[in-house]
């Protein structure tokens, strides 16, 4: 597993990069949101896997927020790329789904972890980037 480029740095006042990938606009929308109030810098966002990997070298975010349900790949095939990637960003997954339905299967696609939409907040990003 890759440890991402850490951008964050509390005390310089930087935040960390975050690319939102979820295929509902409301969800992304209400991500980007909480995540901005909470100190992260959302640098793009994608509704499906092809997407996601075109803006993933693009933009070259620190972290990936990553729905596990995409309309064209699952999000498991897009961690796997992503994280097969030379200075992969963190991939943080996440669903409606319970985490003991997904945290083991999240560690074997190199994600970081794993958090329910319903508990996505900074901290909870943070707490698996350390």
């Amino acid at each position: 597993m890759c440890r991402p480029r850490r951008a964050r740095d509390d005390a310089a006042g930087v935040a960390t990069t975050v690319l939102i990938v979820d295929d509902h606009d409301g969800f992304r929308a209400r991500a980007r949101r909480l995540l901005e109030a909470e100190g992260f810098s959302v640098v793009g966002e994608a509704a499906d896997g092809a997407e996601a990997l075109a803006e993933v070298v693009r933009l070259a975010p620190d972290v990936v927020l990553l729905d596990l349900h995409l309309p064209d790949q699952t999000g498991w095939d897009v961690a796997c790329t992503i994280t097969g990637r030379p200075e992969a960003p963190a991939v943080v997954m996440t669903s409606t789904r319970d985490a003991e339905d997904v945290v083991a299967r999240a560690q074997e696609c190199g994600a970081r972890g794993f958090v329910a939409k319903a508990e996505l907040s900074g901290a909870a990003i943070g707490a698996l980037l350390e």
